[in-house]
């Protein structure tokens, strides 16, 4: 199976179905940190919002214009709860759409690390989205690092996560501090699949690449026989004679 790209053919052969795989979903409690952690944020702004409604009253009304303490107190028992009323007249219903995205956003994640036959797939896979649906296919012989992370939030929760790193992403690699390509968010055996990566990833450094999207271990080759080495060796062959008269072309122009 081939695909076409803007930069040439890119192999993809029919290893398995791989956005078919045996997937899985982040546990529920993701959905409940979510809106435990917005939850505090709306807190988190409604006491910051107090406390610079009282120091700068009272900095105003009593260091400034000399009003009296008790006056002082009046005017901040008056309109403090209005003050706070509005607040949260506002960012409830705001809070209940938050809730009610979480909710969906969460639901649409999806995983995969295993095809449907239950054979390790040679790449994660990964599909999240609401209106705009993203599939990622991450090789393992791009990653780079692998690593699992538990805020406070996810260890109250009993969640984490799996961070992949990649040696081709902008923003990721890896080194520490950077942001990982892809990850796999709201798992309960997230240090057991981190584990399961990193064994999978080590199976794969021994592969051989030949600079298209393909990867496949000895063993694999082995279990299909010559015919199919032969016939990917060919495609390769003949994506690269591409490449070249694409190149050549383009120095005749110059």
């Amino acid at each position: 199976m081939t695909r076409e790209s803007g930069e040439g053919m890119i192999i993809r052969p029919p290893i398995e179905r791989i956005a078919s795989g045996r997937e899985f979903k982040p546990h529920r409690r993701m959905i409940f940190k979510e809106w435990t952690g917005f939850g505090l944020v709306v807190l988190f702004l409604w006491t910051l919002g107090s406390l610079i409604f009282t120091g700068v009253s009272y900095l105003v009304l009593v260091w400034d214009d000399g009003l009296p303490f008790a006056q002082w107190l009046n005017y901040f028992w008056y309109w403090w709860p209005l003050g706070s009323l509005v607040y949260w007249v506002v960012i409830l219903p705001i809070y209940a759409v938050v809730m009610i995205i979480v909710w969906m956003y969460v639901k649409r994640i999806s995983y995969s690390v295993r095809s449907e036959r239950g054979d390790p797939m040679p790449e994660i896979f990964v599909r999240k989205g609401l209106l705009n649906i993203t599939e990622k296919h991450v090789p393992f012989r791009t990653v780079t690092n692998i690593a699992s992370r538990a805020g406070p939030l996810d260890r109250l929760f009993g969640i984490g996560n799996v961070e992949i790193h990649t040696a081709g992403y902008s923003g990721g690699g890896a080194q520490p501090g950077t942001s990982p390509e892809e990850k796999l968010e709201g798992i309960i055996f997230y240090e057991e699949l981190r584990d399961f990566v990193l064994q999978e990833l080590r199976r794969f450094t021994k592969s051989y690449v030949t600079g298209t999207e393909i990867v496949v271990p000895d063993d694999v080759l082995q279990a299909r026989g010559t015919g199919f080495a032969d016939n990917e060796m060919l495609m390769t062959l003949r994506q690269i004679r591409e490449v070249l008269a694409k190149l050549e072309r383009k120095l005749d122009k110059e």
